[in-house]
């Protein structure tokens, strides 16, 4: 690494002083980043309001708008200011503030302070941020088992950490033992992903299975070991059963201990169906987290975005504050929420019609949120084998990973649902 930028060095005197265990658990990366204040962004920000600026790279029409193609244009009704104009590199400033009130109001229980969320392109994004700010490479990343295949291209193939995996699952319920295992195997700085509801398993813990996890990393941080909890909320919200835990494990963390980090990796992608408008953001939490080291954690993380994207898109971030700021939004997630919890429900109801003649070929893995549940089979049926005989033979798709079939529920009709479940108990027994 080149030596530390003054700038930076300011920001990591910050966080050291005020929390010195965010600190240590930055990346080489996460210490030398910065957003810079100086050069042509401070140049371009001392001319704003001037009558004549020429400071900005983009083109602006004799009427002072920004140029566009009318080829474009035609097809968005939203103020051009507000499509197609560079946005901040951490977000357009009344979402970041309109997404933090969002986070309380869906999270209660959530007390103490957090950072204010800076704006990513979507989960992907944000975990890879959440990479550059905190994993080194050789670092390990304690994850489920049964997790995101994409992981592996984020954390390993992009900043060399390793996937170091737990058991998900003990029989029908969230494998804690295992957690406490394995955060018992290496003290010192932990790296912690935690995936609620879980893909591609779609399950969320209960709410006693959270307070156990709670337990284990409190006793963890009462230790002295110094955790980064990584939280991939990308399905938050969708909790279709009774006991099980609705809100984000992040309320649970923000307050928790001060060696315990907390980072929100969330978005409108699944929550609000804009799975291509790209908008995601990252906030951080710990237990008597200072202003500064929220504001320094923000500026490094806008840094980090500014050296790797620019800016989110202005136009997906316009769309998605109007949503949500909208009088309609809760009322039309509502009615969503309602549609895939009926999907679910069918999905459940039929596995349990069907149990006696489906559980000699497939089983069902503990499922109860998300978009999906998986089925593991039975004797010596491969998975891959089963999918290509379901995509050859019976005009269906599914995902295969090792002996599990991943079944995206949430891209079914109701009515479509029986029939693929009997056209993989076909290709099962053929």
């Amino acid at each position: 690494m080149s030596p530390i930028n003054v700038q930076a060095g300011e920001l990591n005197q910050k966080i050291e002083q005020t929390n010195g265990s965010i600190y240590n658990l930055l990346s080489e990366k996460g210490r030398a980043i910065y957003f810079p204040k100086a050069g042509i962004i401070k140049q371009t920000a001392e001319a704003k309001g001037k009558r004549y600026n020429a400071t900005i790279g983009m083109a602006i029409e004799d009427d002072g708008t920004p140029m566009r193609l009318p080829s474009i244009a035609q097809y968005i009704s939203l103020d051009p200011k507000e499509v197609f104009p560079y946005a901040p590199s951490y977000g357009l400033p009344e979402l970041r503030k309109t997404w933090q009130k969002c986070i309380y109001e869906k999270n209660p229980t959530l007390k103490g302070k957090i950072s204010l969320p800076v704006v990513t392109n979507a989960l992907t994004h944000g975990l890879s941020i959440a990479g550059y700010m905190f994993v080194n490479p050789g670092e390990k990343i304690i994850v489920t088992d049964k997790f995101w295949g994409n992981y592996r291209l984020i954390f390993e193939n992009g900043y060399g950490g390793i996937l170091s995996p737990f058991n998900t699952f003990d029989g029908e319920g969230f494998n804690v033992d295992s957690l406490r295992k394995k955060l018992s195997e290496e003290p010192g700085k932990q790296i912690l992903l935690l995936n609620f509801p879980n893909n591609p398993a779609g399950y969320t813990p209960t709410t006693t299975e959270i307070e156990k996890i709670v337990e284990i990393l409190l006793e963890s941080a009462n230790q002295g070991n110094r955790i980064v909890v990584m939280i991939d909320d990308a399905y938050f919200g969708l909790i279709y059963k009774p006991g099980i835990y609705e809100e984000s494990i992040f309320a649970k963390l923000a307050d928790l201990h001060k060696n315990i980090l907390a980072v929100k990796l969330d978005g409108a992608t699944k929550e609000d169906f804009v799975w291509g408008l790209r908008v995601g953001f990252i906030t951080y939490a710990s237990k008597k987290i200072s202003e500064e080291t929220c504001l320094a954690l923000e500026e490094k993380t806008g840094g980090a975005v500014r050296g790797n994207i620019s800016n989110a898109s202005h136009l997906s971030q316009s769309l998605v504050l109007k949503a949500i700021t909208s009088p309609t939004y809760k009322a039309e997630k509502e009615e969503k929420y309602d549609l895939l919890k009926s999907r679910f429900e069918k999905v459940q109801q039929l596995l349990k019609n069907n149990q006696d003649r489906y559980e000699a070929y497939f089983k069902p893995l503990p499922y109860n949120s998300g978009y999906f549940m998986c089925i593991e089979l039975q004797k010596d049926l491969d998975g891959e084998t089963i999918r290509r005989k379901l995509l050859d033979q019976y005009s269906t798709g599914v995902i295969a990973i090792g002996k599990l079939l991943r079944i995206a529920y949430s891209s079914l009709a109701g009515n479509d649902i029986p029939d693929l479940f009997e056209n993989i108990y076909k290709a099962c027994t053929k």
